[in-house]
């Protein structure tokens, strides 16, 4: 009697996992042709069910990775991906997918440890652009630059491989190594305006002034936003150039639209001091004192500017109201004063 128990109890399991495996197919298959007709979340509800009943079928679980990357839930396809290595899948094109889901999601030292795994798993396979961006995004420009100085020979097409590593010597203020880069980098995609733009100010940082307004003008023309901050820029660019009526005019509608802004107010009256306008310079150092009237450096210069006009002495007593209100200003007149200047 005992004997006969334990063989429906065997019978019972054995039906019970026959009925698990069964059942496992079955959503399988339903997931298979749904995936033919094209239907990803029924193919997903489908793959989830078959999963449930049987997680170590390899079909099954390669499916449903692929089907949630599909539909970018990105955190539970890594999971996948990741029991298919642990079922003994060590293949490129798995650890390709763990490389790309750990770069996208900024899981990079995973990210590095599978570029890793990819590499010996094929030696063929290109690894150093995906090293050279998380050294980049990490602030290691040594490294960064090694690795996609390595990955520019892998993909000598890849614009943004020269582009970032300008960036990364701009970021560590080493324009002159960045230039050439830059150039490579346009050079490949020249319709990017974001990095026209952004070399006219590297070019800007240099005291290339005519580099300046030509990448700047350029980017304008490729579709760079003409915001304010990209007109101020260029109104600069031209003022750097000696271009005083295109800087005035451009710098001039900033104001209308920012009629306080005190850096864009000194800087048209400056324009207009060195070119020799002084009353024009005088009217916009005292817009500048009508929003500040505590700015000494402002009626300093109008000081200055009525000297230059031919009335010394009322110039003089003003900038010497200046230096009452900020005496480190007295420094210009002393300078001023010197022999030979």
């Amino acid at each position: 009697m005992r004997y006969i128990l334990l063989t429906i109890l065997s019978f019972g399991v054995a039906l019970a996992t026959y009925s698990q495996a069964d059942s496992a197919n079955f959503f399988f298959q339903k997931a298979l042709a749904e995936k033919q007709a094209g239907r990803k979340l029924e193919v997903w509800k489908n793959l989830d069910k078959a999963y449930k009943y049987n997680p170590n079928d390899k079909a099954i679980v390669t499916e449903l990775a692929d089907v949630l990357m599909g539909l970018n839930k990105y955190a539970q396809a890594r999971e996948m991906y990741q029991k298919l290595e642990q079922m003994g899948d060590n293949s490129p094109t798995l650890y390709k997918q763990l490389l790309n889901l750990s770069f996208n999601t900024k899981r990079f030292d995973d990210a590095i440890l599978y570029a890793d795994k990819l590499k010996k798993a094929d030696p063929n396979e290109k690894v150093n652009y995906f090293l050279g961006k998380i050294y980049y995004d990490r602030d290691d420009y040594g490294e960064a630059i090694k690795y996609l100085e390595a990955a520019e020979k892998e993909e000598p097409k890849n614009a943004e491989i020269p582009y970032l590593i300008a960036r990364s010597y701009a970021d560590m203020m080493n324009y002159k190594l960045s230039v050439p880069y830059f150039d490579k980098a346009i050079a490949l995609a020249p319709d990017k305006n974001n990095w026209i733009y952004e070399l006219g100010l590297i070019y800007y940082a240099m005291n290339a002034d005519k580099e300046s307004l030509k990448c700047i003008l350029l980017a304008g023309e490729k579709g760079y936003k003409k915001d304010n901050d990209y007109m101020e820029n260029l109104g600069v660019a031209y003022l750097n150039v000696g271009k005083l009526e295109e800087a005035m005019t451009i710098l001039k509608d900033i104001l209308v639209k920012k009629p306080s802004d005190l850096n864009i107010l000194n800087m048209v009256a400056e324009a207009y001091y060195y070119s020799g306008k002084y009353q024009d310079a005088i009217d916009y150092w005292d817009k500048v004192l009508m929003y500040d009237k505590t700015n000494a450096q402002s009626l300093y210069m109008i000081g200055m500017s009525y000297q230059r006009k031919g009335e010394k002495e009322k110039g003089v007593a003003l900038c010497d109201k200046a230096i009452e209100m900020d005496p480190d200003l007295a420094k210009y007149k002393q300078k001023k004063s010197m022999p030979g200047m």
